[in-house]
């Protein structure tokens, strides 16, 4: 992680929360978690787990990719919403059920709110979407 580059910038400065030598990742901002959880996910356990494993993460991942695009279609967002649900289910089957706080279950919420107020970009508060 410490030498991933990213072509547009916003995600520069990751590579300096990173520690080599103590081999921890610290000091993210909710910004660094997404670009994380959106980019580096995906490609970063591809080939340390199992397809059971990987697939619902991986599905996750590309949900937040969908849910923050600039533009959003409802037929997408209807998509999503149906979507959402059968993650979760996979979620369940491989991680404890102390895993499935509140704010996870908030995931399920997201297209229905995208729907009633418009792309996310225009309501987060990143600096660089400002």
């Amino acid at each position: 992680m410490k030498s991933i580059k990213f072509p547009d910038g916003d995600a520069a400065n990751i590579s300096h929360k990173v520690s080599v030598d103590e081999g921890n990742v610290l000091g993210l901002k909710s910004h660094d978690c997404h670009v994380l959880m959106q980019r580096v996910l995906p490609v970063g356990v591809r080939k340390h787990l199992k397809k059971q494993i990987y697939g619902p993460l991986v599905e996750l991942s590309s949900f937040f990719q969908q849910i923050c695009a600039k533009t959003l279609i409802v037929t997408d967002l209807n998509k999503l919403e149906e979507d959402i649900i059968l993650i979760l289910c996979k979620l369940e089957k491989i991680f404890p059920p102390a895993f499935f706080v509140p704010m996870v279950h908030l995931t399920m919420h997201l297209p229905h709110e995208a729907k009633l107020a418009g792309p996310v970009e225009y309501r987060w508060m990143y600096l660089v979407e400002r």
